[in-house]
């Protein structure tokens, strides 16, 4: 073997020892990053628990100050048109109903984690929550409008989608300038380069995370596979719909620069969630996705109270 042989099986064994460190110190990372309070696992069983009551639940709820302002704030909406002022946690849940309150325990839950800048992403502060808002947004749209599954199940895959970014950004970070390179000489997708410097993706390690939550399998596949949707295992295949719904708003909100970072470098629309959901009207969809941007704004600084 000659000298530069050698040189270069040196090189791979020190890069290779570099990833393992790497991939090791992401299950660390992921290791210490908190599961939910005690108490939002209480109250989401309970809104997951059919002989459950709406005394129950507001109970549990009422623990946190912080998402019983919330609650209150949504159930006296103009959205959702009550005459009278409603000032009992109990009376705002049983007017809003199991899911939605699911819904606001989790988007508080998660928002601490996603309002940070994520420089690995080259995300500003707030830029991960307004873009992961927004996709949640744009799946609730897709599911009223395909009727393929539910709403609010859209809506929280959506707006779970790229919690893995959390725990990746600081090892992005360490490998960005190599990662940038393969996207940009390679054309290949970040999330590919991703894992070929660190030995995860983003959406790996969001499903990771996931499971240590202990969310249902449903939101788990839309944040494993939102870039692979037509990777899906034959025994997913019932969370198809989600999947596709929420693939298709991330990369719509990609295209239309909705807090795009780093990895928005060859995004890429899969025709084949859209034949699947019977979307035609491609066009009309993308204004639609524009309407939201404005509720969106102010939506993303309403949740900031969190």
């Amino acid at each position: 073997m000659s000298e530069h042989d050698h040189e270069k099986e040196h090189e791979a064994k020190t890069e290779e020892s570099s990833r393992d460190l790497i991939r090791s110190r992401i299950i660390s990372k992921l290791q210490d990053i908190k599961s939910f309070p005690q108490f939002v696992l209480e109250t989401m069983r309970k809104l997951n628990d059919p002989d459950s009551n709406v005394a129950d639940v507001a109970k549990s709820l009422s623990r946190d100050e912080g998402l019983v302002l919330r609650v209150l704030k949504l159930a006296n909406s103009a959205a959702y048109g009550v005459s009278r002022n409603i000032s009992n946690i109990q009376d705002a849940v049983s007017l809003l109903g199991y899911k939605s309150v699911s819904n606001i325990i989790l988007a508080a839950s998660v928002y601490s984690a996603m309002d940070k800048g994520l420089a690995g992403y080259a995300l500003d502060r707030g830029e991960l929550w307004r873009h992961s808002l927004m996709v949640a947004y744009v799946s609730r749209h897709l599911a009223q409008n395909t009727g393929k599954v539910s709403a609010d199940d859209a809506y929280v895959g959506g707006l779970l989608h790229d919690i893995g970014k959390v725990v990746l950004n600081d090892y992005v970070r360490f490998g960005y300038g190599i990662i940038v390179k393969m996207v940009e000489e390679q054309s290949i997708p970040f999330t590919q380069a991703e894992m070929q410097v660190l030995g995860f993706d983003h959406a790996m390690i969001g499903d990771l995370l996931t499971e240590k939550w202990g969310l249902p399998d449903a939101y788990r596949v839309a944040v494993a596979y939102h870039h692979r949707p037509n990777e899906l295992p034959e025994d997913k295949q019932n969370y198809q719909p989600l999947l596709d719904i929420v693939s298709v708003a991330n990369s719509l909100c990609l295209m239309l620069g909705i807090g795009i970072g780093a990895d928005g470098l060859q995004g890429y629309m899969y025709p084949e969630p859209l034949e699947r959901l019977g979307i035609t009207d491609f066009e009309g969809l993308m204004a639609d996705v524009i309407d939201f941007a404005s509720e969106v704004s102010h939506d993303a600084g309403f949740t900031s109270g969190f």
